[in-house]
């Protein structure tokens, strides 16, 4: 993994954020601890050893089984029950359920308040620097999974977009007018059937149905996954989700870009996160955010209210 970016300052973050990543769209996740440090970037079931010893099918199967253990309660306490495994899962990540997603963001800023809102310590007590990891990689979208997976129509033309010719059209076909209307006023049923039981629908639409959108546990590769707004948090902090094909296994050192965040710099950095509005009760809008941030304002840096 390439660490080309040390920083020192709010400010210095804001220029390297704008300057000096890759071109495209990227995702941004805060940590309050390094990679190297045994903050492995890889999906939070990944971090139980035990599931090693299952084969890949076993593992598989215990996803699944999870989930619909999981979804079977969600009647009780959501208002809309999720459409697919997809949402399913992200409802199941959202409140604490180890699954095979990763939460990023879209916003930098939500990114640097993960990483800096709580300076750790090593075994020795003493501070460490955290870091903000962007994925470079590119994964594929599900939106545009879901895109390509849409049935083909293929267009009809009628009697709006077809320009007529000189003549009726039937001689084209070696008919004359008067055997024209007799072959084609064959009786049909008011479902619109005719004799043969060919609907007019299945006369003028040519469907082509493609193979349906691979669930979480089937896909091939890393996807990008945006989820439904099912709380203002994921809302307010731009959270978006990457399924990980391969969840026991921590990201390619290719895929992301790491930037190290000095613990020096942390203190600054969270009044002036606080002062952009991207700090406590902002990214958790509801009693916990509040409480969150007036332990901040009053507590940890002696501010005013």
């Amino acid at each position: 993994m390439s660490t080309p970016f040390e920083i020192e300052s709010f400010e210095e973050y804001l220029k390297t954020v704008r300057s000096e990543l890759p071109e495209g769209r990227k995702y941004f996740r805060g940590q309050t601890k390094l990679k190297t440090a045994g903050y492995l970037l890889k999906p939070s079931i990944g971090r139980y050893e035990q599931l090693r010893n299952k084969s890949f099918f076993e593992r598989e199967q215990l996803e699944r089984e999870i989930l619909d253990v999981f979804s079977n309660h969600l009647i009780t306490y959501v208002q809309h029950l999720p459409r697919n495994e997809w949402e399913a899962l992200a409802i199941a990540q959202h409140h604490g359920l180890p699954t095979r997603f990763m939460d990023w963001t879209t916003n930098p800023l939500v990114a640097l308040y993960f990483a800096t809102r709580e300076t750790k310590s090593d075994d020795d007590g003493k501070p460490v620097n955290s870091a903000v990891y962007v994925l470079i990689s590119k994964p594929p979208r599900y939106t545009d999974l879901k895109r390509n997976h849409q049935p083909v129509v293929k267009p009809v033309p009628d009697s709006f977009t077809t320009p007529a010719g000189s003549g009726s059209g039937y001689e084209d076909f070696g008919l004359e007018e008067s055997e024209a209307q007799t072959t084609t006023s064959a009786p049909t049923s008011a479902s619109g059937q005719s004799p043969a039981g060919e609907t007019e629908l299945d006369k003028t639409n040519d469907v082509t149905a493609p193979p349906p959108v691979p669930s979480p546990f089937e896909i091939k590769e890393n996807v990008i996954y945006d989820p439904p707004h099912i709380s203002p948090r994921m809302r307010a902090q731009d959270s978006v989700l990457l399924a990980c094909y391969q969840p026991l296994q921590e990201l390619e050192e290719r895929d992301c870009l790491e930037i190290i965040i000095r613990h020096d710099a942390h203190d600054d950095i969270r009044r002036r996160l606080d002062q952009y509005g991207v700090f406590d009760k902002q990214l958790f809008p509801d009693l916990d955010g509040i409480a969150k941030w007036l332990r901040y304002r009053v507590f940890e840096s002696n501010g005013s209210l």
